[in-house]
C-alpha cells in the first residue's frame, strides 16, 4: 500500500466519524433535558414568573416538602389549585407533571415515588389562591 492510499483511507475514516457524530447528535437532540421546549415564551413571561416567586416570600407561603420511602408530601399554606412539575436532569422521559387541588385540611400534595428513579430532581410548584399566583422552585434528592 502506498502513501496516497493511506491518505485516502484516513480521509474516508475521518468523514465517516463526522457523519456518525452528526447522526448521533440529531438522535440525542430530542431527549435533551437541559433544553426548554418554549424558552422564548418563557423569556417573554419572565415578569409574571418573578412576581409569583415574590408572592411566595411576601406571603410566607413557602411549601414544606417531605420525602418518605413511598411518597413525596408537599404541604401548602392554603387550599389551592396546583401544577406540579418534577424534572429529572438525567432523563427528560422521567419527568412527572401533576395538576389538581390540594387534599385534606393540611392542604397536601401527595406524589407516589415508587416508579421514580433515585437521584436529583427539580421541583416546580405553581399554585393559585384566590386569584393570586405563587411559584416555588427547589431541588430534592430521592
Amino acid at each position: 500500500m502506498n502513501w496516497g492510499t493511506k491518505i485516502v483511507m484516513g480521509m474516508f475514516a475521518f468523514m465517516l466519524f463526522i457523519v456518525t457524530m452528526v447522526i448521533y447528535m440529531f438522535h440525542i437532540h430530542g431527549r435533551d433535558a437541559l433544553i426548554e421546549e418554549n424558552y422564548y415564551e418563557k423569556g417573554i413571561n419572565y415578569n409574571a414568573e418573578f412576581n409569583a416567586k415574590q408572592n411566595v416570600s411576601q406571603d410566607d407561603a413557602k411549601p414544606k416538602i417531605t420525602v418518605t420511602s413511598t411518597q413525596i408530601v408537599i404541604q401548602l399554606k392554603d387550599s389551592a389549585q396546583y401544577e406540579l412539575l418534577l424534572m429529572r436532569p438525567a432523563d427528560s422521559g422521567d419527568d412527572v407533571k401533576l395538576k389538581g387541588n390540594t387534599t385534606g385540611a393540611s392542604n397536601l400534595i401527595l406524589v407516589n415515588r415508587a416508579t421514580m428513579a433515585k437521584g436529583l430532581w427539580f421541583v416546580n410548584i405553581g399554585w393559585n389562591v384566590k386569584g393570586k399566583k405563587y411559584l416555588f422552585k427547589n431541588n430534592i434528592t430521592l
